[in-house]
């Protein structure tokens, strides 16, 4: 459940556009300029309401998204002019008060045509959306640290052209 809860969330990343073209971050949490949203998980959806699209479990976890300027390029032209050297992290933050108690971290990039969600690629990574890798994705949840995915590399400058 929580591994679909947040591919949900990095699919909305992909759907919400730019929201404020000045400098700072606005009521939700996101700073369009710089490419961050740091806050409450409440505030990603664009409605502060205690749920994150709809569902209460992770609206109070802390989330900081980071994104780069090529991200944008490849939401503004809806992926249809490659190649692109966009990347995207989620640092997840269940660990605070009222939280879900769960931490992940996610890095994905975009690497053209991969196959189907979930594919194996050969350095590590696995396919998610047709045309992009997750190279990391690792975290806790009830104690336990999993490491789903770690490519190699797992660096944002080994991709994109």
């Amino acid at each position: 459940m929580k591994k679909l809860f947040v591919w949900i969330l990095v699919v909305a990343l992909l759907a919400i556009p730019v929201t404020n073209a000045s400098a700072g971050f606005d009521d939700f949490g996101y700073n369009d300029v710089a490419g961050i949203f740091n806050g409450p998980a409440d505030g990603v959806d664009h409605v502060i309401d205690g749920k994150v699209w709809g569902s209460p479990t992770y609206a109070n976890d802390h989330l900081i998204m980071k994104w780069n300027a090529e991200w944008d390029r490849g939401n503004a032209e809806k992926w249809a002019n490659p190649p692109y050297a966009a990347w995207e992290n989620n640092e997840w933050n269940g660990m605070v008060p009222g939280g879900s108690g769960e931490v992940w971290h996610y890095k994905i990039v975009w690497v053209g045509p991969c196959g189907a969600d979930g594919t194996a690629l050969p350095n590590g990574g696995y396919c998610v959306w047709g045309q992009f890798e997750v190279i990391m994705d690792q975290g806790t949840i009830d104690s336990a640290h999993l490491w789903y995915t770690h490519a190699n590399p797992t660096g944002y400058g080994s991709y994109g052209n």
